[in-house]
């Protein structure tokens, strides 16, 4: 599993012009499901989000977690965090898991940050036309995949 973090000041997600998800401080969470990942991708990816410190402390420095600033998490799926790009100007997206395998681990994921974070998460559509607006505060954007934990 592969996620794009970005720290926020807001974020929202919009589906038809109707918005369905809105957070203030916190990480918006584009996470990309793999052919092959398993639930022990999507725990340790809740772990490691839910402890990264890239907030700012009263000295400015990122120290704090998402915990320790009580803030929230908006998670959005995006297969094309998997696509292949070396050849040709067209992406293929034939690493990205099908639906069948995606939903249940995007689904797993999002418990697994539930249950790490201590507050429900927020979330898009799962394969929804969604419409992401934020604010990149900093701007702090940070890639993590469960195949690089080394």
């Amino acid at each position: 599993m592969r996620v794009v973090v970005q720290r926020v000041s807001e974020a929202a997600v919009a589906i038809d012009g109707r918005e369905v998800a809105r957070i203030g401080v916190g990480l918006l969470v584009l996470v990309g499901v793999e052919t092959g990942d398993g639930p022990a991708d999507a725990a340790w990816l809740a772990t490691k989000l839910a402890a990264m410190r890239i907030f700012p402390d009263d000295e400015g420095k990122m120290n704090l977690d998402v915990r320790q600033i009580s803030g929230q998490t908006l998670v959005v799926s995006q297969f094309t965090l998997h696509a292949a790009t070396a050849k040709g100007n067209r992406p293929g997206f034939s690493r990205a898991a099908r639906p069948e395998e995606a939903v249940p681990l995007y689904e797993a994921f999002l418990a697994d940050l539930e249950r790490e974070t201590g507050r429900r998460p927020e979330r898009g559509v799962f394969a929804a036309d969604m419409r992401v607006s934020l604010v990149n505060a900093g701007p702090v954007t940070l890639l993590v995949d469960s195949r690089a934990r080394e």
